[in-house]
């Protein structure tokens, strides 16, 4: 097999597990475990994947990155199911609440969409299309107007105009990143300006988002952890990074997923 042939094959397994191990390349290919150093390092090169001690992960997102909707949406998939059954029974009819724009304010949607009296507000247009095909008709959706990102929020002065003049008893917001250092983040600069709206304009912040987003530092801050009244996570999380929630957010919730699945 040809260098080429096989950094290719070696750039689908990381991409396909998120990980692989220098030894068991080298046994997988019938070659030194220097040759697949070289091919993992030809790869760090061009951006494709990073070196670790023993092997190779994903490359790293920039703190700009802002992947589609239809992208994200089929990542974690039973992680944020998980989170958003869980955020559901947070809703009680004829609450103002907000959804922020994300897939899993989106999934979230999809379960509010029999709440009666709800008054929903939101800069998604997945999240209005969900409830204006599928809700109640005594339910009332408030679309923001603004600037659409390549994540189908809609942001920027119109939006957060929008918002400013309302009253909300709950926000549920999703974000690009959590960080210890940075907060909660988005790779956009005008979608945090929006979503520091959201949150102003609601009493309680209630912040979705699976274990992935731990470790990942968007452009903008939005909030610090500790803005958080609740955040509902998965039970993936890792230990070090519950134990900095634990202590920042108001409360921490872990939601179970189906083992297994994406």
């Amino acid at each position: 097999m040809l260098a080429r042939q096989r950094q290719t094959t070696i750039l689908e397994r990381v991409r396909a597990a998120g990980g692989v191990r220098v030894t068991e390349l080298a046994a997988e290919f019938g070659v030194s475990d220097m040759t697949i150093r070289r091919d993992l390092e030809t790869l760090h090169e061009q951006g494709l994947l990073a070196k670790v001690h023993g092997g190779a992960t994903l490359a790293g997102p920039s703190s700009t990155d802002e992947p589609g909707f239809s992208a994200k949406s089929v990542r974690q998939s039973a992680e944020k199911a998980a989170i958003a059954d869980h955020a559901a029974r947070l809703v009680r009819p004829g609450a103002a609440i907000a959804l922020s724009a994300g897939t899993t304010t989106a999934e979230l949607a999809r379960r509010l969409v029999d709440v009666p009296g709800l008054t929903v507000v939101t800069n998604s247009l997945p999240v209005a299309e969900i409830l204006h095909v599928g809700g109640r008709p005594d339910q009332t959706v408030v679309l923001t107007g603004g600037v659409r990102t390549p994540s189908d929020a809609l942001v920027g002065p119109l939006a957060v105009a929008a918002i400013a003049a309302l009253h909300l008893d709950l926000l549920f917001l999703g974000v690009h990143g959590i960080s210890e250092r940075a907060g909660f983040t988005t790779p956009n600069l005008m979608e945090a300006d929006t979503n520091r709206a959201l949150v102003a304009a609601a009493d309680r912040l209630v912040v979705l988002a699976d274990h992935t987003k731990w470790g990942t530092v968007g452009i903008s801050s939005i909030v610090g952890l500790d803005a958080a009244d609740v955040l509902v996570t998965d039970d993936r999380l890792a230990p070090e990074a519950r134990r900095v929630l634990e202590d920042r957010v108001g409360e921490l919730v872990t939601a179970p997923a189906t083992k297994g699945a994406e």
